[in-house]
């Protein structure tokens, strides 16, 4: 490995396009590319235009005929993706597909094991990566006990231990803190300064990344390339075109908060304590912090005692750093984890004849009361359509196949996933697996939503029509609680926040 630098690649796309198995349409078309050693290249497009599918394809992980088809041609460094092992280092959307072993140490060391980086190196490298990205914990830290956020820091580590000479980057920031989205980004600096590696990178936001570029390029939502050069030429020349296209460009308005009344209480904490692992049983008491790494000592650990009370109408967004227990809260709010300590209760208005501890309730009795949208979309598909997706919630409910049919159509139209009703959930972007999760808790309509980072993936479009969406079930009494780091989609809601790392929660 000498010194342990990359060799930055070249990238060339020749009317390259991938269409998956058992899907009509093409996840990507006719795209033309040449992007030379050492380039910067952040690259946009709406969702669904094939940014993923690029990156995937460059990395050699599409996989063969059984997964899909492919035309034109691909290659990094001069050979076919899939001939040039270690040499592209992909980040994907979703960080848990990405974590491989047990403990934080051995995960980021994984690929660079298989590579054959000697021990010594290695272990230096692995150090180094959890640093930059300011993922400083223990290298026994059970990786099981990570929030999204940090194991997509995890995961980034494991890539700049590898030192690949293509660095490919789908929206690397998409649920961190503000401050962990500039810790990564300056990672990724410092990581390209040091190795000189050609960089792709996917993102819906431009801001965070344009002092990064050199380059911009923009994928057509119909195939193809619609806008290529410099990152002031880009957005300066086509900026009309790109907010057609869904773009987020700086400038991009935020809509106006909406004033809802808010009416009879549906949920109350009390004093509740919520653990910050997944291991976390009743009775925990809070546990101090300590430098040791012992697994039960950090499951057992909990945040600050919360009071809430959610009412009618109410929109409330838990923000705070990357740790802090925010999706922990959102998943006991939601009734899919009993409490550590304290008290939460369904209020008669949520309730209505059912036990006033939503942890007690089965599933069936959560439908119409609480909608929970988890922060990995993957972990509640459960159809083989994206139509029987969105329907299977309605269907549990028993209502009649019209009913079930006019919900199903409306979601479909308002999450622009109409086009892909019948492709299977799995093969759709991340973006429309994050719409079309949100959209299988709106088809039952529960008087409280639960939603977990609810617009990560999004473009300007379906951002702009997830938000309405909420804010139209705001309007009719529903109450809403968003986890989320996107600060423009707290301001749009009108929500008060509520932060974790904060000494006391209160709302």
């Amino acid at each position: 490995m000498g010194d342990g630098l990359p060799v930055p690649a070249a990238v060339r796309v020749d009317g390259w396009g991938w269409r998956y198995a058992g899907r009509s349409g093409w996840a990507a078309r006719g795209v033309d590319l040449r992007i030379e050693p050492g380039e910067r290249v952040l690259l946009l497009g709406a969702s669904g235009a094939g940014k993923s599918t690029l990156l995937a394809g460059l990395a050699g992980v599409l996989g063969g005929e059984d997964d899909g088809e492919s035309e034109g041609a691909l290659t990094v460094a001069g050979r076919p993706p899939a001939e040039t092992r270690g040499t592209a280092g992909l980040l994907l959307q979703d960080p848990d597909s990405q974590v491989i072993l047990a403990r934080v140490g051995d995960d980021v060391a994984f690929a660079g094991e298989n590579l054959g980086v000697p021990r010594d190196e290695l272990w230096a490298r692995v150090r180094e990566s959890l640093v930059r990205v300011g993922l400083d914990l223990p290298l026994d830290t059970p990786t099981a006990h990570l929030s999204g956020g940090q194991k997509q820091r995890l995961a980034l580590a494991g890539l700049l231990a590898m030192r690949p000479g293509l660095l490919l980057l789908d929206e690397p920031t998409a649920n961190l803190d503000p401050e962990g989205v500039l810790e990564v980004r300056d990672a990724v600096r410092a990581a390209l300064d040091a190795s000189g590696a050609t960089l792709v990178v996917v993102e819906h936001r431009v801001a965070v990344w344009r002092d990064l570029v050199t380059r911009v390029v923009v994928l057509g939502a119909d195939g193809g390339v619609l806008a290529d050069g410099s990152p002031d030429a880009v957005l300066r020349d086509t900026a009309g075109e790109l907010r057609r296209a869904g773009v987020w460009l700086p400038d991009t308005p935020i809509p106006e908060a909406p004033d809802v009344p808010e009416g009879d209480a549906l949920l109350t904490a009390r004093s509740l304590a919520v653990g910050r692992g997944p291991a976390v049983t009743r009775g925990r008491r809070r546990g101090r912090r300590s430098g040791r790494s012992d697994a039960a000592t950090r499951a057992a650990q909990v945040g600050p005692a919360i009071d809430l009370a959610l009412r009618e109408g109410s929109a409330v967004a838990l923000v705070g750093r990357n740790g802090a227990g925010k999706s922990t809260l959102a998943l006991t709010l939601g009734g899919l984890l009993p409490p550590v300590a304290g008290e939460l209760t369904a209020e008669p208005a949520l309730a209505f004849g059912a036990s006033p501890h939503p942890a007690d309730w089965r599933s069936r009795d959560l439908l119409t009361r609480i909608g929970s949208v988890f922060q990995n979309p993957e972990h509640q598909l459960i159809a083989s359509t994206v139509r029987d997706e969105l329907a299977a919630g309605p269907r549990a409910l028993g209502l009649a196949p019209g009913e079930v049919d006019a919900r199903v159509e409306e979601l479909l139209v308002r999450l622009a996933l109409d086009d892909l009703a019948d492709a299977n959930p799995f093969t759709l972007s991340g973006g429309q697996k994050r719409r079309l999760s949100v959209g299988t808790a709106l088809a039952t309509r529960p008087r409280l939503l639960v939603l977990d980072e609810p617009t990560f993936g999004q473009d300007a479009r379906t951002w702009s029509e997830l938000v309405a969406l909420i804010a139209d079930l705001r309007a009719e009494g529903h109450a809403v609680v968003a986890a989320t780091h996107d600060a423009e989609f707290v301001e749009a809601m009108g929500a008060a926040r509520v932060r974790m790392d904060a000494a006391e929660v209160r709302a």
